[in-house]
């Protein structure tokens, strides 16, 4: 990661970052969870990490996983290379728009430009519109981009922010294949939060390292079902320059590490694992429960 200078924004207690341009949805994102707070956009995963961890930022916004496209972010090898924890999710509806230049219609478009998730999301209806799609790096860049073409013939796929932002006329809303497209966002803090167990329902995510012993990742979760925790999201990876028999665990599960059932849980995985490191104790959004 970059070395970023500490506390260069002088509103950095009042910021969140986000990785794009404005107009992402990442930044749509940040804007509609934390309507109070300025955003600050970053090139990249790792430098929304440094914002936060050097001061430059109070929060990070960081997507995890969409509902149509899967995960997004390798958040699991970002998190241990820092002292960062989660501190909230977010669940973000997904609108695509198909943004143009004022003046171009849908018969005058031709090519259309987005992220490959973009395009990804957006594949059928841009088939039955025989439009020809351009891998961009960010949804809101290609929205920048085709706004300084200024050219009829080409079009982006992006928010309705980015369209907003950066004067482009709304084509076609809701341009997404399927309405319930979804991208689940973590949000990070230098500092972590203990919500009460009483106080809703809440989520802990951590990471682990099993032994290497026959059967250990069965063994290690076994307590989970025994004791009635409902685990949510379980990935597997293998760290940057790891062995490849060095394979670790992304978990999150419902349930407070203070309460009787997922301490027991956590205890049989323990008994299992070479490491267990709790990287948030956090509220549920509550959209999470309500699909």
């Amino acid at each position: 990661m970059k070395n970023i200078a500490k506390n260069a924004n002088p509103d950095a207690e009042n910021t969140i970052a986000f990785m794009g341009v404005a107009g992402a949805n990442a930044d749509l994102a940040c804007r509609q969870s934390n309507p109070y707070m300025t955003t600050l956009p970053c090139p990249s995963f790792e430098d929304v990490f440094e914002a936060v961890a050097g001061g430059n930022a109070q929060l990070g916004m960081i997507p995890i996983e969409n509902s149509q496209a899967g995960r997004v972010a390798e958040i699991h090898n970002l998190l241990p290379r820092t002292n960062l924890h989660i501190v909230g999710e977010y669940f973000q509806p997904i609108e695509h728009c198909l943004l143009a230049p004022k003046g171009a219609t849908l018969q005058t478009i031709k090519d259309v430009y987005s992220h490959p998730q973009g395009l990804l999301q957006c594949r059928d209806h841009l088939r039955e519109m025989g439009l020809t799609a351009h891998p961009y790096s960010n949804t809101a860049t290609a929205a920048q981009d085709v706004a300084k073409w200024n050219d009829p013939t080409k079009a982006a796929i992006a928010s309705p922010l980015a369209g907003e932002l950066y004067g482009l006329t709304t084509l076609r809303e809701h341009l997404q294949d399927a309405d319930s497209n979804t991208t689940v966002f973590v949000i990070i803090a230098r500092e972590p939060v203990d919500p009460e167990p009483e106080s809703g329902r809440i989520l802990t995510t951590l990471l682990f390292a099993i032994r290497n012993i026959p059967a250990a990742l069965y063994k290690s979760l076994g307590g989970f079902a025994t004791n009635g925790v409902n685990i949510l999201k379980l990935e597997s990876y293998i760290p940057g320059g790891a062995a490849r028999d060095s394979a670790q665990f992304f978990l999150t599960f419902e349930g407070h590490p203070r309460e009787k059932n997922v301490q027991q849980a956590l205890e049989e995985l323990g008994f299992f694992c070479k490491k267990v490191t709790v990287i948030g104790v956090y509220p549920a959004d509550a959209r999470r429960f309500s699909y």
